[in-house]
């Protein structure tokens, strides 16, 4: 993206592979190792830019990552790994540690937008529950929300 050079990778063709073992066959060196050039095409919001000015943001933005990151980094203490202590690493092993936090009952990008949609789950969830409460006295009419799926009868569309 920063050079305009394509990006080129190995595929490993599990399907292939996969078949080939099924015949009984081992694949042979590379034949299920397949070279691919991966095409990046620009951000929308840069498109209309000359591949050299799109080139320069592009590496703009990766210099403030970095330097966010660095940053970050310093502010914790922490020092990155480097390639060695990567390329070390068994790819298989499990962390020692995980961080583990209860996942957030509406994912949102603002405060104001999450409890706007709370709110708007509590209305939904209330009218399901008095339809609900309907439908066990026999009421097989009561309104159901849309979007909601009463229970033993058709989803009720939006």
């Amino acid at each position: 993206m920063v050079t305009g050079e394509p990006v080129e990778g190995t595929w490993y063709d599990r399907t292939l592979a996969r078949s080939l073992r099924l015949r009984r066959e081992t694949p042979k060196p590379g034949e299920v190792d397949v070279r691919q050039t991966v095409s990046l095409s620009p951000l929308p919001c840069w498109k209309h830019l000359a591949p050299e000015v799109y080139r320069s943001r592009v590496a703009d933005l990766l210099r403030g990552i970095e330097e966010a990151a660095a940053l970050e980094r310093k502010k914790k203490g922490i020092e990155p790994l480097g390639a060695a202590a990567i390329l070390k690493q068994e790819p298989e092993a499990r962390p020692e540690h995980l961080d583990r936090s209860p996942a957030p009952f509406i994912h949102a990008a603002t405060k104001r937008v999450r409890k706007e949609l709370r709110e708007a789950y509590g209305w939904f969830l209330a009218a399901f529950r008095e339809a609900a409460d309907k439908l066990k006295k026999g009421d097989r009419a009561a309104p159901f929300p849309p979007g909601s799926f009463p229970p033993h009868l058709p989803f009720v569309p939006a």
